[in-house]
């Protein structure tokens, strides 16, 4: 069977994020692979323990998802709350399900304190993102997984090409 692929669910057009959104990812690639039934969406906020809606929250002081998995870094919500404890249960949650459905490889929204695997939001709610992972996909790649951003579909695309 070909490699199957963990896909934010977000991404597949699912009202999942924080402020009851969906950021629906239209490719013929994307498509493509949901009709082959290859694709498995998950939302590890949500398996995490979390509601829609629900406070934004970041990964505080600019530090990034392998910072959280080390217990060096935690993340936020708006309101001050340490919510660290859902994000690492969805992040586990999450790389579970990957193993158990065979997933090799992730497309998760980038910019996401959980999901983000270029950019993720620097801690001071105000818009800025800086250059890091966010929870699940640090520990997706640190278990093996090749994690890819919505944006990098056609990377995806062609490594999946060659698998």
């Amino acid at each position: 069977m070909p490699s199957r692929i963990l896909v934010s669910a977000c991404l597949l057009g699912e009202t999942v994020r924080y402020d009851g959104g969906t950021r629906p990812l239209h490719h013929p690639a994307l498509a493509r692979w949901r009709a082959e039934g290859r694709v498995v969406g998950i939302c590890p906020e949500l398996i995490g323990g979390f509601s829609v809606p629900r406070r934004p929250a970041e990964i505080a002081e600019g530090r990034s998802g392998d910072d959280v998995l080390a217990g060096r870094g935690r993340v936020v919500d708006t309101s001050g709350a340490d919510v660290t404890e859902g994000f690492l249960a969805g992040a586990r949650a999450a790389l579970q399900i990957a193993r158990a459905q065979n997933c090799s490889f992730a497309l998760l929204i980038d910019g996401s304190p959980s999901c983000g695997s270029h950019l993720i939001y620097d801690g001071s709610f105000d818009g800025r993102k800086h250059p890091a992972m966010g929870v699940t996909s640090a520990l997706l790649r640190a278990n093996g997984i090749e994690v890819f951003a919505d944006h990098e579909i056609d990377a995806l695309a062609t490594r999946l090409g060659s698998s």
